[in-house]
């Protein structure tokens, strides 16, 4: 569904995500062209427009963009100062949600008539309510950037409401995939270097989606004319136990996980004493999404399966050790 000489628009395209939607454009015959601050780098091929801040992004920044992939934010920092909460929830939202709203005004003055906003399956909540996690949900977010983003949603659809702008929200889960960071990156460390893991009675179920995964989405719902107006959520189809994927890890190394069989309850009562308790929380509490809605209504389909992304993320981390 792309026309010849089409041309969207990537804020954040220097980072995880926004290389993996820079690549995927490209491979749709889509000119992608990157919104980043100055020194950042893109992929190849990709048109790049410095600028100074969300804050400071006017209609030039969009110009030629028939529509805006919106993927710069404030990231989730773990232990954020609680004394310091207010402080913490108003730069999220600066970023998060004045930002997006800024953007977007942006990308309407300029003539873009799609925008689209990845948000997170934190503006639902930390664990699913019992079931899947559809988009329908009541927003109940469990910390500050888990509310930005819940409030840029609201606000973004009202503004295309409003406007005649084509909003879309994009609601992954956990995005994995070569160049992974943070918690994923260190569960690999710890599994290639044969270090024993707590998590052998772990059941909980989690959802995942691998970086391409969520670009192929992503793609689909800036072009599609069904997108406009809608939320979806983005996953790769299954919701493997914690301790599963990490063996499926193991496997992918080559490095059998170390799992230890200790109970929940034990678990988190450590974790409690450590201060680690929402940490634990994460892994003992399942949180799974429903993504049907884009497979129903946009004939998405996942271009990998989980083993599929755990596999290309197992190569780059082993070619990054070599």
């Amino acid at each position: 569904m792309s026309a010849p000489g089409q041309r969207i628009a990537v804020t954040g395209a220097n980072g995880f995500v926004g290389r993996a939607v820079s690549r995927a454009l490209l491979a749709r015959g889509i000119a992608a062209t990157g919104l980043v601050r100055a020194g950042a780098a893109c992929g190849p091929d990709v048109e790049v427009r410095v600028v100074e801040g969300l804050d400071a992004l006017g209609p030039e920044a969009f110009a030629g963009c028939e529509a805006v992939i919106h993927l710069a934010a404030r990231v989730h920092v773990m232990g954020e100062a609680a004394s310091q909460a207010e402080a913490v929830l108003e730069a999220y939202r600066a970023v998060n949600v004045a930002g997006a709203l800024g953007a977007a005004e942006a990308a309407r003055r300029a003539g873009a008539t799609r925008f689209v906003l990845m948000s997170s399956i934190k503006a639902l909540g930390e664990h699913d309510p019992g079931r899947p996690f559809t988009e329908d949900d009541e927003r109940r977010p469990p910390d500050a950037y888990g509310v930005s983003k819940a409030e840029a949603e609201v606000r973004l659809l009202e503004f295309g409401s409003r406007t005649g702008m084509e909003v879309v929200v994009v609601r992954p889960p956990l995005v994995y995939g070569p160049g992974v960071r943070a918690n994923f990156l260190a569960m690999m460390n710890a599994v290639a270097r044969g270090v024993p893991l707590p998590l052998g009675a772990i059941d909980a179920r989690r959802s995942l989606v691998s970086v391409d995964n969520l670009a192929s989405a992503t793609v689909e719902c800036a072009l599609h004319p069904a997108a406009a107006g809608r939320v979806f959520h983005v996953t790769d189809g299954e919701d493997p136990g914690v301790a599963e994927l990490v063996r499926k890890l193991g496997e992918h190394l080559g490095r059998p996980a170390r799992l230890v069989p200790v109970p929940p309850g034990w678990l988190r009562g450590m974790a409690r004493l450590a201060g680690k308790t929402a940490q634990i929380e994460r892994l003992t509490n399942s949180l799974r999404v429903d993504s049907s809605r884009i497979r129903e209504t946009l004939g998405w389909r996942a271009p990998q399966t989980l083993d599929q992304g755990l596999a290309v993320t197992a190569e780059w981390y082993r070619s990054k050790q070599r």
